[in-house]
């Protein structure tokens, strides 16, 4: 492949990385990825070179690389892409005086650089692992699709890797693991808080037109609802009750159709806060990847431009030379240079390999960057964290408030025992 690409700045392979199911055993992972290769990227043309990775720790995986050139059916490579001259309304070609050529669009000569393939490949992934699943007699299956996708009002962890996932093990905590620990918690906190509100709004929904306690009585209950055998527990239930009636001051409820109100603004605050954490995890996620490509390009870069530097000169005339003499000297050194640069990377082939692979990546996301924008990147990065943070604490302030109303909602509760469950129309709360 690195013969036909003649671009300094060729992308060589395209690597789709897919987990496999951890509950199968070695030989059957490998029959199903064989499987889903040949189906999938073999079938369309594509040579595929299939990796698997299993230590027996949890975290089986396939690495697939993949040409992006069709083979001729001669056997060699074709073009990736193929000149079309634009023609005028007459049928003619148009000719481009500034550039002195004919006007051309590149027409791609396969479907496989479609932004589309991508979830087609997932599909066609989940689709096949869980046949085998279900073959298999396992009852569980997987999901390509986002928690966004799939509608759950969670958000995602960040994928740890081998090297993280082990020094976890091995109880040393690592930057991806303790992000993981944040979100996991935050995830907690949000459907807990989520759950109470509901639990609120339903309660207020359920209340009496007519009949409903006054806030004042509610407030009373609040207090008398205390055990009042101990001092310091007298002390606390005073407390809560005076933090009732700052949150009702604050927020000039007067009345059940204002508390009412209120719980209308907890429920939007708790799903804009969501929202807005799972928007900024989402980006702090991308952020995170791009960075660790970043690391991984600056570290093999002196390695690659060491591999660079050892590209053979070629002069075309000295090599063309009718000079016998002067022509088997040339081709000589030139070929002494490409196989010491060949030997070159054959040694530092993993690092090459990554470098090459991170610049790719790079230059997908620059999105117009003529230089990699890693401070931008890590100082965005920095911003959305400490936004992250504020957020976290809002949903902290929420909560507090959530806790008021469910002080009022257990005096309420307290007042209305002997209210007739027949009198249960709301007293005015559109959610």
């Amino acid at each position: 492949m690195e013969k036909i690409e003649k671009a300094e700045n060729s992308q060589l392979a395209r690597e789709i990385n897919i987990t496999l199911p951890a509950a199968f055993t070695k030989e059957q992972n490998i029959a199903l990825a064989r499987a889903y290769v040949k189906k999938t990227f073999v079938d369309a043309g594509m040579c595929a070179d299939l990796c698997l990775h299993d230590t027996g720790k949890g975290n089986p995986h396939a690495h697939i690389m993949l040409t992006m050139r069709p083979i001729e059916p001669d056997g060699k490579w074709g073009g990736k892409q193929k000149k079309e001259y634009i023609l005028d309304e007459r049928g003619e070609k148009i000719y481009d005086s500034v550039k002195r050529q004919y006007k051309c669009r590149s027409i791609p000569s396969t479907d496989w650089n479609d932004r589309g393939n991508a979830d087609k490949w997932r599909e066609a992934w989940r689709d096949m692992a869980n046949a085998e699943l279900k073959r298999l007699g396992f009852d569980h299956s997987i999901d390509h699709r986002s928690y966004a996708e799939q509608g759950i009002d969670k958000i995602p962890t960040v994928h740890m890797g081998a090297a993280a996932s082990q020094m976890e093990k091995r109880g040393i905590r690592t930057e991806l693991g303790n992000r993981n620990r944040e979100i996991t918690l935050t995830n907690q906190k949000m459907a807990e808080l989520r759950a109470r509100i509901k639990k609120v709004k339903d309660w207020i929904i359920a209340q009496p037109i007519t009949g409903a306690p006054a806030l004042s009585d509610m407030l009373n209950a609040v207090n008398a609802a205390q055990d009042m055998k101990s001092r310091w527990k007298k002390i606390a239930g005073l407390q809560r009750t005076a933090e009732v009636l700052v949150f009702l001051q604050e927020n000039g409820i007067k009345n059940p159709e204002q508390l009412a109100d209120k719980v209308t603004e907890l429920y939007q605050r708790q799903y804009d806060l969501g929202g807005n954490v799972k928007t900024k995890e989402r980006r702090i996620k991308k952020l995170n990847e791009h960075l660790a490509q970043v690391d991984i390009y600056n570290e093999h870069k002196a390695v690659y431009n060491k591999y660079k530097t050892l590209t053979p000169k070629k002069d075309t005339a000295v090599l063309n030379s009718l000079n016998p003499f002067t022509k088997s000297r040339a081709t000589k050194e030139y070929e002494a240079a490409a196989n010491k640069q060949a030997a070159y990377r054959e040694k530092h082939a993993d690092e090459i390999g990554q470098y090459e692979s991170a610049s790719a990546y790079l230059k997908a996301n620059l999105n117009g960057y003529g230089k990699i924008p890693e401070k931008e990147w890590r100082a965005e990065k920095e911003k959305l964290l400490a936004e992250r943070y504020t957020l976290v604490d809002e949903y902290y302030k929420l909560n507090d408030d959530l806790k008021n109303v469910e002080a009022l909602r257990r005096g309420a509760e307290n007042l209305m025992r002997d209210i007739t469950p027949e009198r249960t129309l709301s007293f005015g709360m559109e959610i």
